[in-house]
């Protein structure tokens, strides 16, 4: 029987467990509709569970439709701001479940005054997250998402730095430098949640001492993508799972020690279920 290491960190955050609790809570105590402006977190099974609940993820479109009476949670994310004024005009109970590290970017960046300072936004330039923050942060702002970003860059004398929450912190590091050495002055926020830091970084310690590798989430979670990579450095034998069902139709070989973690938006039920697993096949 192989040994199993399965991280101290893996499975909820701060922000999604507060967020994910506050719908639940809405959906037992509330006699109304129950919306969430896009999926709450980046887990389908915790929307479908939600799902089951009466709860339901609405597009602008359809949330642009409601009214009193109503209720619209915004996703631990983050939304907008345009997006926001728009849901605020409908007349909804607006519900916000934003994760309060976000919530920090968002204050940064919108309080920034400097004229001749431009915002440089570290992070995924599609993620709801990352689009947030971008629409407080004014005229002058860029997304970088790596190094050969910054080549696309005009030349910028003065900047200030902020990170997507979830970016991976080595990353971000490399990014910092570079930028440094392009411009005159540079102001660095390193907004990487201290979560995501421990995360990644007890992620990498496993991976390098273990013949497999187990990472779970969603695949449409942007911190759980990134815990896949970190691993996947460190141990060529790590694989990227939703539920025990798709760990399943894998293969693994003769293996000593296995290790397992999990992002922020992963369900403990589902980190359990594939624990046992892991344990009692391997």
């Amino acid at each position: 029987m192989a040994e199993v290491i399965l991280a101290k960190t893996a499975g909820f955050c701060f922000g999604v467990t507060k967020a994910v609790e506050k719908v639940y809570e809405l959906a037992a105590e509330s006699d109304g509709a129950i919306y969430t402006y896009g999926p709450i977190i980046h887990n389908d099974e915790v929307v479908k569970d939600l799902k089951s609940r009466g709860v339901k993820a609405v597009t602008m479109e359809e949330a642009l439709l409601l009214g009193k009476g109503d209720t619209v949670v915004i996703r631990s994310h983050g939304i907008t701001a345009s997006e926001e004024e728009k849901l605020k005009k409908t007349g909804v109970r607006l519900i916000d479940a934003t994760c309060p590290f976000v919530k920090k970017i968002h204050k940064i960046v919108s309080e920034a005054s400097d004229p001749d300072e431009t915002l440089i936004v570290v992070g995924d330039p599609d993620h709801p997250e990352v689009r947030g923050i971008k629409s407080r942060c004014g005229e002058k702002a860029f997304i970088i998402k790596d190094l050969e970003a910054i080549n696309t860059l005009p030349k910028l004398k003065k900047v200030k730095i902020v990170s997507q929450t979830t970016f991976n912190y080595e990353k971000f590091q490399k990014i910092v430098d570079k930028m440094r050495s392009n411009c005159y002055y540079t102001s660095v926020m390193n907004t990487i949640c201290n979560a995501t830091q421990e995360r990644q970084s007890e992620a990498r310690s496993i991976a390098s001492g273990v013949d497999a590798m187990i990472v779970i989430g969603d695949q449409n979670s942007s911190n759980t993508q990134k815990l896949y990579e970190i691993c996947r450095s460190e141990c060529k034998n790590t694989c990227f799972v939703q539920t025990v069902a798709d760990l399943k139709q894998i293969e693994f070989p003769e293996v000593q020690r296995v290790g397992i973690t999990a992002g922020a938006s992963t369900p403990g039920i589902i980190i359990q279920e594939v624990l046992i697993y892991v344990r009692t096949k391997l």
